[in-house]
């Protein structure tokens, strides 16, 4: 049973780009690997940008530059 963990930044993701992302990465692991889709797990964590970070600097400073 694959799972698929995409964290992203909780920056107005849409419904609809989730569920693209969710079919995305089902239909690679299918396609790439032959797993069954029925039991492809995909997980999306939204992470505050004040909680991620990139060069020593969280996102929400970064975006501010």
């Amino acid at each position: 049973m694959p799972y698929v963990n995409i964290r992203i930044t909780d920056e107005g993701v849409t419904k609809e780009q989730k569920q693209a992302l969710i079919k995305g990465a089902t239909d690679l692991l299918v396609d790439v690997l032959g797993k069954n889709p029925a039991t492809t797990v995909v997980v999306i964590d939204e992470v505050n940008t004040d909680n991620w970070g990139v060069a020593g600097e969280q996102v929400t400073e970064l975006r501010k530059k």
